[in-house]
């Protein structure tokens, strides 16, 4: 297998804001053909009780690891993961799920709340993240590897279309020099605000906000993706380009889980010279 290691690590740079390309930066060159290790014992279930069998010894796989702090489901996204599955499994690439966590029935409880029908390992003594020593940062903690479990590509492609793009082309074959950002006609937008405050409300209620972004520039306005960082919000909007001087309304709708304050961030990737733009809502679902 031809490696793609160098290559990718220079494109992977063009992936990110300009204030995280240090930190970019010092994950590359770390992971960089690094060997993922496995514990020696690895049980998969289904919904955290049915055993099944794993397969490690296929030419690609995908690890994503989860650590326990803050919000499992926000950060998990499974039903953004169900989708992508879908492709993976037509391209007999495995998906390997770590959860290390202790906390099994909250982690049962989740994956039958989001019908997450995958097999995961709920790792409670946390032994990958022993054995590898995981960056604390989400983003770093997804990984493309090959069939000696070396790292071809790290960094999350549900969070960011634009790493899933990579790990497509790298899996299909397909000479990874093609991502060229250059060759992108962008634009300027203009966004009547960032951040919405739903209020108080019952938590058993859903709020929505309406966010305005207008094409300022003189070329066609792409939104490629529209992601956020809990499945409990979606997102509406429009697939058609959006003209210069032209306006288009993303509709945010929450639906909490349970009671209490939230914070939650939708990250919109677009051909515009600030994207990702990233948008804010809060509240208190009582």
């Amino acid at each position: 297998m031809v490696r793609v290691v160098i290559l990718f690590f220079v494109v992977c740079m063009c992936f990110f804001s300009c204030q995280r390309k240090g930190v970019v930066n010092e994950q590359v060159l770390y992971w960089q053909d690094r060997e993922i290790l496995f514990p020696q014992k690895n049980v998969f279930t289904l919904f955290g009780k049915d055993t099944v069998d794993m397969l490690f010894d296929s030419p690609y796989k995908i690890l994503s690891y989860l650590d326990s702090m803050g919000c499992v489901s926000c950060k998990a996204q499974f039903p953004a993961w169900k989708e992508f599955l879908v492709y993976l499994e037509q391209k007999k690439v495995p998906v390997l799920f770590f959860m290390g966590t202790r906390r099994l029935k909250e982690m049962q409880f989740i994956l039958r709340r989001e019908t997450f029908g995958y097999p995961v390992c709920i790792d409670e003594k946390d032994s990958l993240n022993k054995l590898n020593h995981f960056s604390s940062d989400l983003m770093f903690q997804t990984f493309l590897l090959d069939k000696d479990n070396k790292v071809l590509a790290i960094g999350n492609p549900i969070h960011n279309p634009k790493v899933k793009e990579l790990y497509l082309k790298i899996i299909q074959g397909e000479k990874i020099g093609s991502i060229n950002e250059s060759n992108v006609l962008n634009t300027m937008v203009d966004i009547d605000k960032t951040a919405a405050s739903l209020g108080d409300f019952a938590w058993q209620e859903e709020r929505k906000a309406t966010f305005t972004l207008k094409n300022m520039g003189n070329k066609p306005l792409f939104i490629s993706d529209v992601t956020s960082s809990c499945g409990c919000t979606s997102v509406d909007y429009s697939k058609e380009p959006v003209n210069p001087s032209e306006s288009l309304r993303l509709h945010v709708t929450y639906k909490a889980d349970h009671p209490g304050h939230f914070s939650k961030t939708i990250t919109v990737y677009c051909n515009a010279d600030a994207s990702p733009i990233r948008l804010k809502i809060s509240g208190n679902a009582k």
